[in-house]
């Protein structure tokens, strides 16, 4: 085979951010705007990952539109795997980036012991190609622990956060013009492409104003339209590529002469280099994380960041509490009754988000009735297909009955 990546030129870093921005952005468009649900998308797209990849496998040489979908596609399943395991399994993000970093390590290992080289220009055997693109599902794992563990730690907002990423990308750039090793300057700049990527794109999409404490704040084109300008910006540039070939590595190599030359010396002192930004990095996120910032959400409502614990209700509170469930209840069953269905849903929809604010009290009133109602309330949710994917629906009869049982269930199960 010919080599089946392309060659590394200011197209190459351009698209690759592009992607990467997509794989945020389009992720949260698909989980939580459609409501797909965080489970149901990533199935989807490693479905879709395999087929894509089975394709590009297929290939006997760097064609763009393949190659370029499967790093879009990938992109997505990478974000969506750190996001599985840190909001289904609750896993900590610094657990998260040193279980990948880990794994990549032991990639790059066994990928040297058999080929011998970690070059992206040998990719011309199906085994190199496996390796690499492994090594890619798993960098953009790396990328997306690393980038929101960086959040969580500095409580930065995105667009702070790229600034970040763009500078060490600079800096790598700046060393492999010195003299350091192309192959480790191209992973490592590799790696910071995804945090550079989804900050950018969490930027673009996040509202202007902070709807929850602790949210992240942009320029507020939302997901949809964040996810839409990239690919198309992805679409035109491959068009570009595939019609004037200049990305291809034959004819690159056959016009271009190398554009930086090194030496053994040089890569030792880069080592250093790289040695000296990387302590560099490690005390900037240690000094933000020790300025006061929030490190919690009042509200209860925020995706980014924990809930507060708050106190035990009073008893007058309790009563106060418990009576606006039975309202927020009875009113959705009269709207359902009336046939104003769009109105019963955001009714539902608002006591979701207030029984989510509530959890922590309810909780420390009593644990056992709390969850008692908490799986009711779940139950009326699926009824009305909030929060649970792509279901449709139940007819609005057996709404109304799912909203009687919560509503018998908070007058007979005292707090």
């Amino acid at each position: 085979m010919l080599n089946k990546v392309p060659e590394v030129t200011v197209w190459f870093w351009v698209i690759k951010i592009l992607c990467t921005t997509v794989g945020e952005s389009f992720a949260d468009y698909i989980n939580n705007t459609l409501g797909f649900g965080l489970t149901n998308t990533m199935l989807l797209f490693t479905a879709i990952f395999v087929v894509v990849l089975a394709v590009q496998m297929r290939a006997k040489r760097y064609i763009p539109f393949p190659y370029w979908l499967t790093v879009v596609v990938v992109s997505v399943a990478g974000t969506l795997y750190t996001d599985m395991g840190t909001d289904q399994l609750r896993i900590p993000l610094w657990v998260s980036s040193t279980v990948f970093a880990v794994l990549l390590a032991i990639v790059f290992g066994v990928w040297w012991l058999r080929e011998r080289t970690l070059s992206i220009h040998s990719i011309n055997t199906v085994p190199r190609e496996a390796f690499y693109w492994l090594t890619v599902l798993v960098t953009f794992a790396l990328g997306t622990a690393t980038g929101d563990w960086t959040l969580e730690l500095t409580n930065w907002t995105p667009g702070v956060s790229v600034l970040l990423a763009l500078s060490l990308i600079v800096a790598i750039a700046l060393l492999w013009k010195f003299g350091a090793s192309p192959v480790l300057s191209f992973w490592l700049a590799y790696i910071l492409t995804r945090p550079l990527g989804a900050n950018l794109g969490d930027w673009l999409a996040s509202p202007k104003v902070a709807v929850n404490a602790g949210d992240p704040v942009g320029l507020g084109l939302g997901t949809f339209l964040t996810s839409l300008v990239f690919l198309g910006a992805i679409l035109a540039t491959v068009i570009y590529l595939t019609v004037t070939r200049s990305d291809v590595v034959e004819t690159y190599g056959a016009t271009h002469s190398p554009a930086v030359t090194s030496s053994p010396h040089r890569e030792r002192i880069a080592l250093g280099g790289f040695a000296a930004l990387a302590v560099a990095t490690v005390a900037l996120m240690l000094w933000a994380h020790t300025q006061p910032h929030q490190t919690c959400d009042p509200t209860g409502q925020s995706e980014t960041m924990p809930a507060c614990p708050k106190a035990a209700l009073t008893a007058n509170q309790m009563a106060a509490t418990v009576a606006k469930y039975e309202n927020f209840a009875q009113t959705a069953m009269t709207q359902d009754q009336a046939a104003q269905l769009t109105a019963s849903h955001a009714t539902v929809q608002k006591m979701r988000d207030d029984w989510d604010a509530d959890a922590t009290s309810l909780q420390a009133v009593n644990n056992t009735t709390w969850t008692l109602l908490d799986h009711q309330m779940d139950s009326v949710l699926k009824a009305y297909a909030i929060d649970h994917g792509n279901i449709r629906p139940a007819a609005p009869a057996q709404q109304e009955a799912e909203l009687q049982v919560l509503l018998t269930e908070l007058q007979q199960h005292k707090f």
